[in-house]
C-alpha cells in the first residue's frame, strides 16, 4: 500500500479540503471494522486513510508535505548529511575527529548516530541512564482515527455512544448538542499507548449523521412536514406535531392550505454559542382513501354556488 497519502485517499495534490474530507469519508464507511470483522486488509486500509486524512486535513501539515520537509508519518525529514560532515571539519568543532576523540570514531559515524536519535520522531524524548552509556526514549502512542454513525436525534439532542474496537474493547464517545455532520471529535489519550512511559494518543472520531424518517435539519432549524384531514384544513384544529424534544399541540387555522408553513420559536436545534432554531411545520392536506357518495354529493352542491379557481387567484360563482 502506498505511503502518499493523496495516493491513499485517492484524490489529485491539487484536491481541495472538502473534496479530501469526502475521500476519507467514503473509505472510512467502506472499511470500518465494524463492518468486516478479521479482515485485515480493510482494517489497513481504514487506518491508513484514518493517517493520511489527519496529516491533509491540517493546512500547515499538509504544506510542509507538499515543501518535502516531514513524510507521511509526519516526521521531520533528516537533513542534507552534507552540512553536519562540513561542521564536523570545522577547526572550532568539539566533535571534531582528532586524537582526544578517537574513542568515539570518525565525525561521519559521531552524526550517522546523531542522525539516528533526531530521527526518534514526534513525541519522543531522549534521556541518558544514569551511570550508564545507554539511553532510553519514551515515545507517545499513535493518534487513532473512527468513523462513526449518529442517529439524528442524538446529533440533534446530544448523547453518548460506543465504538467497539478492532480489539474487542469500547470506547465512549459523547456527542455535544446540536454537532453538525462530519465533526471530528477529538478524545485525548484515547489513542495507541506510548512507549516508554510516554503519553498515550488522542483519538479522532468522524461523525456522520444518518437521516431521519420525519425530521430535516436546516442550519440550526428542523423542518417537517405535517399531514392534515380535509376537514381540519377547512374548520381548523389543535393536532400533535412531532419536535425533537417530543410532541406539542399545534394550532391548524381554519381554512389552511396544502404547502402553509407553522413555526415554532426555540424549537429547532440549540448548539453550544447559538441561540435555538426554530421548527418549521409544512401542511399537507390529505384526502380519504376513498371519496364516499355523501361527500361527492356534498361537493358538488358546493361547488354550484361556491365555485373558485386557485390557479387564477380568485373566486368565480357559478
Amino acid at each position: 500500500m502506498s505511503d502518499n497519502p493523496y495516493e491513499v485517499l485517492g484524490v489529485d495534490k491539487t484536491a481541495s479540503a472538502d473534496e479530501i474530507k469526502k475521500a476519507y469519508r467514503r473509505i472510512a464507511k467502506q472499511s470500518h471494522p465494524d463492518l468486516h470483522p478479521g479482515d485485515g486488509a480493510a482494517e489497513a486500509r481504514f487506518k491508513a486513510a484514518g493517517a493520511a486524512f489527519e496529516l491533509l486535513k491540517d493546512p500547515e501539515k499538509r504544506a510542509r508535505f507538499d515543501r518535502g520537509e516531514i513524510d507521511a508519518s509526519g516526521q521531520e525529514r533528516p537533513q542534507d548529511r552534507t552540512f553536519y560532515r562540513d561542521f564536523a571539519e570545522q577547526q572550532d568543532n568539539p566533535y571534531r575527529r582528532g586524537p582526544r576523540y578517537e574513542g568515539f570514531g570518525d565525525a561521519e559515524d559521531i552524526f550517522a548516530e546523531f542522525l539516528r536519535r533526531q530521527a526518534g520522531g514526534h513525541g519522543q524524548e531522549q534521556g541518558r541512564e544514569q551511570g550508564r552509556g545507554s539511553y532510553s526514549f519514551r515515545s507517545r502512542g499513535a493518534d487513532a482515527q473512527y468513523a462513526l454513525e449518529v442517529p439524528f436525534l442524538d446529533a440533534a439532542n446530544g448523547g453518548s455512544l460506543r465504538i467497539t474496537l478492532p480489539g474487542g474493547g469500547n470506547l465512549e464517545v459523547k456527542i455535544p448538542k446540536g454537532v453538525a455532520d462530519g465533526t471530528t471529535l477529538r478524545l485525548r489519550g484515547k489513542g495507541g499507548p506510548g512507549h516508554g512511559g510516554g503519553a498515550p494518543g488522542d483519538a479522532y472520531v468522524t461523525l456522520s449523521i444518518t437521516p431521519h424518517p420525519v425530521f430535516r435539519r436546516e442550519g440550526d432549524d428542523i423542518a417537517i412536514s405535517l399531514p392534515i384531514t380535509l376537514y381540519e384544513a377547512v374548520l381548523g384544529a389543535k393536532v400533535e406535531a412531532p419536535t425533537i424534544a417530543g410532541p406539542v399541540k399545534v394550532t391548524i387555522p381554519r381554512g389552511a392550505s396544502s404547502g402553509q408553513t407553522l413555526r415554532l420559536r426555540g424549537r429547532g436545534v440549540k448548539a453550544a454559542g447559538r441561540p435555538a432554531g426554530d421548527q418549521r411545520i409544512e401542511l399537507q392536506i390529505v384526502m380519504p382513501k376513498e371519496v364516499d357518495d355523501e361527500l361527492a354529493a356534498f361537493m358538488e352542491r358546493w361547488g354550484k354556488t361556491h365555485a373558485y379557481d386557485p390557479r387564477k387567484g380568485g373566486r368565480t360563482r357559478a
